[in-house]
């Protein structure tokens, strides 16, 4: 005979606040929050069919899922389709993955166009990456395109971002290591630093002539309108 499914605790889970262990003829059986318990039902002494159980697992997959994401979010800001890729490769079920951040989303926790914003500004005012880099690296992690372009351009403009500074800071600051070079490598590898964080060919030959100048040759430093 098989022994019936009987609900015999219901305790605080040990590991995460706001989580409670189902435990089933003693044994553990599913971390639930407390309105899934009490939306499936559950009370100590109650017998669990094989339906009730199935939902109950069902459900505890689809929190586990969403608790993973979210130490995910705390570790790191992500786009919505970069958090769903990463947690179906760290072996989360894909239906699970998509209802976790659609939750997320729902919650106000997980916002592509403040993700955006904020992966923009850091890049642009901190690494002195241009826009087509910082574009090509936010559609990679799937946010939407207009979502991107909007993104940047409000943060420059919020924030008064000059652009031409920044240029010129990060080529400064490249020149500085090349102190030991010739003339024609430091062009050279400066044209390659700047091309990588995504600067057009017309800003690079700019701020190379401002950058490169020697002194009493007339350019004065900061202007990155010298022709």
């Amino acid at each position: 005979m098989i022994e019936a499914r009987v609900v015999t605790s219901i305790t605080s889970s040990a590991k995460r606040t706001e989580r409670f262990v189902i435990l089933i003829n003693d044994e553990p059986f599913a971390t639930l929050t407390l309105d899934l318990i009490e939306r499936l039902g559950l009370r100590v002494g109650m017998q669990v069919d094989d339906a009730l159980a199935a939902s109950v697992v069902s459900e505890a997959g689809l929190l586990a899922t969403f608790d993973r994401a979210v130490r995910m979010l705390e570790a790191r800001a992500r786009s919505a389709r970069e958090l769903q890729r990463r947690l179906v490769q760290k072996g989360e079920p894909v239906e699970a993955s998509a209802v976790a951040v659609e939750r997320l989303i729902a919650a106000g926790l997980l916002n592509d166009a403040s993700f955006s914003r904020q992966f923009a500004r850091a890049k642009m005012t901190g690494a002195g990456i241009a826009r087509r880099r910082l574009k090509h690296e936010l559609l990679r992690k799937g946010v939407e395109e207009e979502v991107v372009d909007r993104a940047i351009q409000d943060m420059v403009s919020d924030d008064a971002v000059d652009e031409n500074a920044i240029l010129e800071r990060v080529a400064r600051k490249k020149l500085r290591t090349l102190a030991s070079a010739d003339d024609v490598t430091k062009r050279r590898r400066l044209f390659g630093f700047l091309s990588r964080r995504g600067y057009d060919v017309a800003d690079i030959q700019r701020v190379t002539r401002v950058v490169l100048v020697a002194p009493g040759d007339g350019l004065p430093s900061g202007n990155l309108q010298a022709k």
